[in-house]
């Protein structure tokens, strides 16, 4: 039986730990209380004498392969890049969404049109507290949504919520007060290795991931970290100042809007000094796991490329649709244009696969039993 001490072995030990928090939030939500994250979000044994060595944290951690036939066949996984059932690029009907929210605010209109249609009860978010730093968030109203949404910053936040690390804390862990309040029906917004851990659990049927109806997946190229040396290179590259900072997006490129009006345009490929470790070696950029999947890439400025997956996915979107929560764009060579987003989609993936191989190849020598993935 594996345990705890394999994933530190076979997962944290070669850097491939993603800190989606999937290990620690099983343990957690069952009462055994072996596991805990410490200050960064790392995973590890909060106190090891109360481990019984299930080994059901092993089996969730995305990184380890043992449930990946089940997990795709659940949803209906295939290749290159998971089940696709449609691509469009929408935004949110309503324009304070819009305002707020990046990418044409397509995720946020579909928690609020879930909420009140009274089909979700709790959504887990991010939430802003800076430019580069989210946190956690457990959701249970439309007024949470809308707090939640975007990159946005403003006054009432100043520039005092910079901290070192950009998206450190996994959404999974809201997990925990989603059980204390005893809520039922809820959306579980996450990048690619927190949905794929979510999957994890709902394919062993453990608490708290029966209550997650929905899950949203988000687009990734990595996380970052954000140090003060991060900082000060970033904003040379950019050559801005954080403080005339007004919103973050990232499509092909990093998108600084700052308050002058002016934008600014990083390259991604110039950010990779920033990225998390473990993101090297990760082959998911689409969230292929999710029952919708969103993203910047394609879709011009203030629009949202919407990959619905599964058919779940596929009918919250289309009431969403019918009851003008979101709008498609359909102007102009409509189809053509969506065709061209999701041949972008795709290259991107491949290009985070490729890249993912590469990078696992020397691992491999090093931990002889590391399992090449992508």
């Amino acid at each position: 039986m594996k345990t705890f001490q394999d994933l530190i072995d076979n997962v944290q030990k070669p850097g491939l730990c993603h800190r989606c928090g999937g290990c620690v939030t099983f343990c957690t939500a069952v009462n055994y209380g072996a596991l805990a994250l410490d200050a960064e979000g790392k995973p590890g044994y909060g106190d090891e004498d109360k481990c019984i060595e299930c080994g059901l944290c092993y089996s969730i951690c995305p990184e380890i392969d043992e449930l990946d036939d089940e997990t795709q066949k659940r949803i209906g996984w295939s290749r290159p890049i998971g089940r696709i059932i449609e691509t469009g690029i929408m935004r949110a009907a309503q324009p304070d969404v819009r305002k707020r929210a990046t990418d044409g605010g397509v995720v946020t209109a579909l928690l609020l049109h879930l909420f009140e249609t009274g089909k979700i009860d709790g959504a887990i978010v991010t939430k802003p507290s800076g430019p580069f730093q989210r946190e956690p968030y457990l959701a249970t109203s439309t007024r949470d949504i809308r707090d939640a949404a975007g990159f946005f910053f403003d006054t009432s936040h100043g520039m005092k919520s910079f901290s070192d690390y950009y998206q450190t804390y996994s959404q999974i862990r809201e997990f925990e007060p989603l059980i204390q309040k005893g809520l039922q029906r809820v959306a579980f917004v996450g990048t690619p290795c927190q949905v794929k851990s979510v999957r994890r659990m709902q394919i062993l049927n453990v608490v708290p991931a029966d209550t997650i109806k929905f899950c949203l997946g988000l687009f990734c190229s990595g996380n970052f970290v954000f140090g003060s040396q991060q900082q000060a290179k970033i904003a040379k590259i950019g050559g801005f100042q954080f403080k005339d900072v007004r919103k973050i997006n990232i499509k092909e490129d990093l998108i600084i809007h700052l308050t002058s009006g002016e934008e600014k345009r990083i390259m991604l490929d110039e950010l990779e000094f920033m990225k998390r470790f473990a993101c090297y070696f990760c082959p998911d950029y689409s969230a292929e796991y999710a029952d919708v999947s969103f993203g910047g890439i394609g879709a011009d400025e203030g629009w949202t490329t919407v990959i619905t997956r599964t058919p779940v996915g596929r009918a919250i979107v289309a009431d969403a649709r019918s009851k003008k929560a979101v709008k498609d764009n359909r102007r102009g060579e409509f189809q053509k244009i969506h065709a061209q987003a999701l041949r972008k989609v795709k290259a991107w993936s491949a290009a985070k696969k490729k890249t993912a191989r590469q990078n696992r190849k020397p691992l491999g020598k090093k931990y002889p039993g590391l399992k090449q993935k992508a």
